[in-house]
């Protein structure tokens, strides 16, 4: 069998990648090579350097170039709020709204037995340590709403509740714009469990 060619190397790189399937990979590896000059060589060089410089934050797991990253190294942030999320992707998405002020904790995962995740594969212990740091009064849970999510949820719940902080999860309900027709049995449920007092 003959070795593949850089081309396909490439292609099998990129079919790696989430969203990208071997034929989307073929069309951007394509793409990256009809332009070597202006996209291909200095993606390249870009992710050389992404690879070099960046790093997970010691304290809150995000990823940065800078330890402690942008947020925890940020004076105006509200130290005594810690918002708990599975990935990094879901820290940017927060910060996309705007709405929030205070520190993350990414937990690099949820638990899942048929995934083999336990909490020592995930970051637990720090979030403890720093729940007890005397600092905290409040732990944000906005972990996804799956049954994993909710499963790990629960059990940073039970881990956090003798350190003498209130514990919190994000709302679960009915989106802004939502129409009720639309939502599955499992939002309406929540979104009327979750109701409160106009």
């Amino acid at each position: 069998m003959k070795p593949a060619s850089e081309i396909e190397r490439l292609i099998q790189m990129l079919s790696r990648l989430p969203g990208l399937g071997p034929r989307s990979a073929r069309r951007a590896a394509l793409h990256l090579v009809k332009k070597r000059d202006t996209v291909l060589l200095p993606l390249a060089d870009v992710m050389r350097a992404a690879g070099e410089a960046i790093k997970p934050c010691r304290t809150c797991h995000n990823l940065d170039t800078s330890d402690p990253c942008h947020v925890c190294s940020d004076s105006s942030r509200d130290l005594g709020l810690v918002c708990v999320v599975e990935q990094v992707g879901d820290l940017w998405a927060l910060e996309r709204g705007g709405a929030y002020r205070g520190t993350y904790h990414v937990l690099g995962g949820v638990l899942s037995a048929l995934d083999g995740v336990r909490p020592e594969d995930l970051a637990v212990d720090s979030l403890l340590a720093r729940a007890r740091d005397g600092q905290v009064r409040e732990v944000i849970l906005a972990l996804n709403a799956t049954v994993d999510g909710q499963t790990t949820a629960h059990y940073l719940a039970d881990l956090l509740h003798g350190a003498g902080i209130a514990v919190t999860r994000l709302a679960h309900g009915v989106p802004v714009g939502g129409e009720l027709d639309y939502l599955d049995d499992g939002t309406l449920a929540a979104a009327m469990a979750a109701r409160r007092v106009l």
